[in-house]
């Protein structure tokens, strides 16, 4: 069989499979299409050929129930333990190699899936828009010009171009969300602590989600599925009420118009086509959520960033990213009582989102804002970063769960989407509304095209 026009999405890696097909053989191709990429930001490591060939050895026989990531190549951002391959974080004088996987890639391993490499980033996953690395830039898979987003570039980039099926991310304040929309992606952030982030470089630790990236929302739920679930060793996992995808939610809010941010034309025409596509929905006041998106980098959260890399950074000055040391030190100017206080406010935003969802079971925003160039981001190195966020920064602030999902095309071209938002445990929720969209908007395309 031809592997280069092969889909790397589950369904038709596992059809190929029943087929005849080895996994030598599509892990060959992912390399080559690695290498057709042209594209050295991508990986920061790639697994050797040794480590690759025992893993397809270590796997049993081809059981796609017992074993549901069986064969699929998936790739990991490099603030993720990989056991017996080098962690940076984006930052060469961090460099280290973990004894251990982390958890989640040890369920990942133990759901069948193999590890091609470990994925660029933001340097200490502290960014939205994926340029802060002292390595090559991974370049946007839909337009050479544009950021690929951040944090989690690499792992949004190396899907985006189908050369895994799935791979891993993280999300503190949209890492998970944003560069998925910037690269035409699924971007599955979970419910805080749903799972395990053991193993993972903190960014905020009390915030942090492992979030999943995919070319489809069924490749996403399946690798969220096998990560998923309490670990006890993880102080910060919590349980959570496991549900499959089920009956669509009714109960649809969007932001009013003056809750609405888009910077430009094509992103407000991409919007009102994906509002098009919904069920029926409400407009609803989300002031209240989009002002406790501040918390993060305007209030004491910042210091939470001190303490996860702040003492590397005393020990290695000039080791940071200029941008990163920034943001650092900005840190410092937050006391103790700046933290209760914070945590008092954020109280009261997470008692205005209880009630939000009370009344609605999803709400339904725009990715992102804009789409910035590089040029605009090299002019400005923070205003854009800022911007990214506007949608993304309140959520796991506030406890809740998000799903991103591709939307119609801009009119320039250039991807768009929607994120798809929460209470915590509403994964399944949101899986099952983001089919149902998918669905319609695979329905609308065909009727334009006939």
């Amino acid at each position: 069989m031809d592997l280069t026009s092969l889909s790397f999405q589950w369904a038709a890696l596992h059809a190929a499979y029943r087929d005849g097909v080895k996994p030598s053989a599509v892990m060959a191709e992912a390399l080559r299409r690695l290498e057709a990429a042209h594209d050295p930001g991508i990986f920061l490591d790639v697994a050797p050929p040794e480590m690759i060939a025992a893993a397809i050895s270590a796997l049993p026989g081809l059981d796609p129930v017992t074993y549901p990531l069986w064969g699929l190549p998936v790739a990991v951002k490099d603030n993720i333990a990989v056991a017996g391959r080098p962690m940076t974080a984006a930052c060469p004088a961090f460099s280290h190699v973990p004894s251990e996987d982390a958890e989640v890639v040890r369920r990942l391993r133990a759901a069948g899936a193999i590890i091609l490499g470990k994925t660029n980033l933001d340097q200490f996953a502290t960014g939205l828009v994926g340029v802060r690395t002292p390595y090559p830039v991974p370049r946007n898979a839909a337009s050479a010009e544009h950021v690929p987003g951040g944090s989690s570039s690499g792992s949004a980039v190396v899907v985006a171009r189908g050369i895994v099926t799935l791979a891993l991310g993280t999300d503190t304040a949209g890492s998970g969300r944003v560069p998925a929309a910037l690269n035409g992606i699924v971007g599955l952030k979970p419910s805080v602590g749903a799972v395990s982030t053991r193993g993972v470089v903190p960014a905020c630790r009390s915030l942090d989600c492992v979030s999943v990236f995919a070319s489809c929302l069924e490749d996403a739920w399946a690798g969220f599925s096998a990560m998923a679930g309490e670990d006890r060793a993880d102080p910060f996992s919590r349980p959570i009420m496991w549900q499959e995808p089920g009956a669509v939610p009714s109960r649809i809010a969007v932001p009013r118009a003056e809750d609405t941010h888009l910077d430009d034309a094509a992103g407000r025409s991409a919007w009102a086509a994906a509002l098009a596509l919904l069920p029926s929905a409400t407009e609803a006041a989300i002031t209240d959520m989009l002002d406790a998106a501040k918390l993060l980098y305007e209030g004491p959260w910042v210091a939470e960033r001190a303490a996860a890399f702040g003492d590397f950074a005393l020990a290695h000055p000039g080791a940071l990213h200029p941008v990163t040391q920034k943001i650092l030190d900005g840190a410092h100017g937050f006391s103790a009582v700046d933290a209760f206080r914070g945590m008092y406010r954020l109280a009261e935003y997470r008692r205005v989102a209880e009630d939000f969802f009370a009344a609605h079971d999803v709400l339904v925003v725009p990715s992102v804002p804009c789409f910035p160039t590089l040029a605009a981001l090299a002019a400005d190195p923070f205003a854009p970063n800022a911007r990214l966020g506007v949608y993304t920064n309140f959520v796991n602030l506030l406890d809740l769960a998000a799903l991103a999902v591709p939307g119609p095309k801009r009119p320039d071209g250039l991807p768009a989407g929607i994120t798809l938002i929460g209470p915590r445990g509403s994964d399944a929720a949101l899986m099952a509304l983001g089919l149902d969209f998918t669905r319609r908007q695979a329905a609308a395309a065909k009727a334009v095209a006939a």
